[in-house]
């Protein structure tokens, strides 16, 4: 079956589709601040005409006139403002719109691909920053500059000193410009990194806060967080410091220019080279030169920061997965296969696993054992698809799991991490993997897939009971034990389970190989990663790790007996529940 996908979502191509998409609405702000930058003339030509042509005739009527006229062209400039204004508005939006999606995948994909810096959350803070700054004043001062010339080009027609004076305020703000530009950009990349680094510290704060307040070594995160803190307000002081002193500056430097075409203006019409009109009207006209100038030498800091995160944005699209299949492979059902498998944690070369091969066939189910640091638990992700091989491949019926979208691939797919974290919600919410489309039939199914269905009825509210955020209302066996019918739902057809009976009691171990049975039974494969050996009483293969590389692997009793007593494994011969029985 083909599965029609259109170009945009790969990443790359999607930003440039996204930004081309946008071309109307960034050519309707240009047209729309042509217009406006043209009105803006109004108050100059305004007081032009007063001085040169009310006063000196002492027309009211023509006043009035001109008043009439003015006043609409300003209510129209205003209307104008107000539509630019709501426009940016919207492009922010859209920009978040459109990108939101990708940043939230890379929050599911980047972190088995490579090493996040912080708290992994820097992406999300981009796109908060390029949109807010798209939304705010910073794009208006970019869309008025290059009108600038266009000012400057009307005072040297009302003379050509003024012009000149002008131009040498107009050479002087840009010169602030150049200097914010090239001040800001290193405290800017600076604050990214304190800023991820200071969210980290509190998140990891907050995830452990009962080990910290059970143990009493608060005060030490506290005197980290005051260092991490200070470096973050001394950076954040320090480049702000610096703009405001140049919007201050930028400020008065405006002033001052104003006043200097004015004492312009005076000579000249002393000298009878110019009129009190042109005096007027070239100081308002200057006034509305420099403005964009000022505006974007105060908004500075955040274009400068706009735009370092919309480079990290564009980086982390090249980051993501581009090729993605066209084909839509069918639902595996015959065979798992690793061949030559070597894995390494994300962003490093570094093999953790190394030369791993066995193959399972539907209806089997492997441990692995091995001790601590052996790289159980790395293998684990690498079957599943969360660490890609740097040498080898994991294959479902011959095809490599890459090829499968991993979306689609996780539908064949139940995963049992070690450390188990539930979302905040329902526990039928947490059985459905988030699932809104979820049937009642199939998260009962799970549940007593899992031995869980008794446990949950018991809840006052059954599976409509609130867990909180990460489980937090549940047990350790309780979540481990939800996690496990979570990782069962949907009949997936391989199950990896890593460490699943280290929070059990007896019941729950004894549930758990009914669980791996169950896969059994119905034609899937399951891995168990296992210290207790009660872990292992339902597998029929066993595969033993030691540095990394497969010391040992075949038939249960076979390796158990081989498997020095040193080792942390099961005893050597391990009853399967109702075997005794069926034999």
């Amino acid at each position: 079956m083909i599965l029609l996908r259109s170009n945009l979502n790969r990443p790359r191509v999607f930003f440039v589709a996204a930004l081309s998409s946008m071309r109307k609405a960034f050519f309707g702000l240009a047209m729309t601040s042509a217009v406006v930058n043209l009105l803006a003339l109004t108050g100059s030509f305004f007081m032009l005409q007063v001085y040169d042509r009310v006063i000196p005739g002492r027309s009211l009527p023509t006043l009035v006139g001109l008043g009439i006229i003015a006043g609409t062209l300003y209510a129209f400039q205003g209307v104008l403002e107000l539509i630019r204004s709501l426009l940016l508005l919207r492009v922010g939006l859209s920009v978040d719109e459109r990108f939101g999606k990708s940043v939230y995948e890379s929050l599911v994909l980047l972190p088995s691909r490579i090493q996040t810096p912080g708290d992994g959350l820097q992406s999300v803070r981009d796109l908060d920053t390029v949109r807010g700054f798209l939304s705010g004043p910073g794009p208006i001062a970019l869309f008025d500059i290059p009108w600038m010339p266009f000012y400057l080009g009307l005072c040297f027609l009302f003379h050509v000193w003024v012009g000149v004076t002008a131009l040498a305020g107009a050479l002087m703000l840009v010169a602030l410009t150049i200097m914010a530009e090239q001040k800001s950009r290193q405290p800017a990349k600076e604050a990214a990194q304190l800023a991820s680094e200071r969210f980290a510290l509190a998140e990891a704060t907050r995830r452990n806060s009962e080990a910290v307040l059970a143990m009493g070594f608060g005060h030490q995160l506290g005197r980290k967080w005051s260092e991490v803190n200070c470096r973050y307000l001394d950076n954040h002081l320090r480049s702000t410091s610096f703009t405001i002193s140049l919007s201050t500056l930028s400020k008065v430097l405006r002033m001052m220019l104003q006043s200097a075409v004015l004492a312009v203006g005076a000579t000249l019409v002393i000298r009878q080279e110019a009129t009190g009109g042109v005096m007027i009207a070239s100081s308002i006209l200057l006034s509305r030169a420099l403005a964009p100038v000022e505006l974007a030498i105060g908004q500075w800091k955040g274009f400068v920061r706009a735009r370092d995160s919309w480079s990290r944005l564009i980086q982390l699209t090249q980051l993501m997965p581009t090729g993605l299949p066209e084909i839509m492979l069918p639902r595996p059902a015959d065979v798992l296969k690793v061949e030559n498998l070597h894995l390494a944690a994300p962003g490093s070369q570094n093999p953790i696993v190394r030369g791993i091969a066995f193959e399972l066939r539907a209806g089997e189910a492997l441990g692995v054992i091995g001790p601590s640091a052996s790289g159980k638990s790395c293998l684990a992700r690498g079957l599943v698809g969360l660490w890609q091989p740097i040498a080898g491949a994991v294959r479902l019926d011959g095809a490599a799991v890459s090829q499968w979208d991993p979306q689609l691939l996780g539908g064949h797919i139940g995963y049992l991490s070690q450390d188990v974290s539930l979302f905040g919600g329902s526990i039928a919410q947490n059985i459905a993997r988030l699932d809104p489309d979820a049937s009642s039939e199939k998260v009962i199914a799970a549940a007593k897939a899992a031995g869980v269905y008794d446990m949950v009825v018991q809840f006052h509210d059954g599976f409509d009971t609130i867990i909180g955020e990460r489980g937090s209302a549940l047990s350790g066996g309780q979540r481990q034990r939800i996690g496990l019918a979570r990782a069962l739902y949907g009949d997936p057809f391989l199950v990896v389970l890593d460490e699943p009976n280290s929070n059990l009691d007896a019941d729950g171990e004894a549930a758990l190989s009914r669980a791996i049975l169950g896969i059994r039974a119905r034609g899937g494969i399951a891995v168990v990663i296992a210290h207790r050996p009660s872990a292992l009483a339902a597998v029929d293969k066993v595969l033993v790790l030691a540095n990394g590389r497969a010391k040992s692997f075949g038939p249960k009793d076979e390796v158990l007996r081989r498997t020095p007593q040193s080792e942390p494994v099961a005893p050597a011969r391990l009853m399967v529940p109702g075997e005794e029985t069926a034999q």
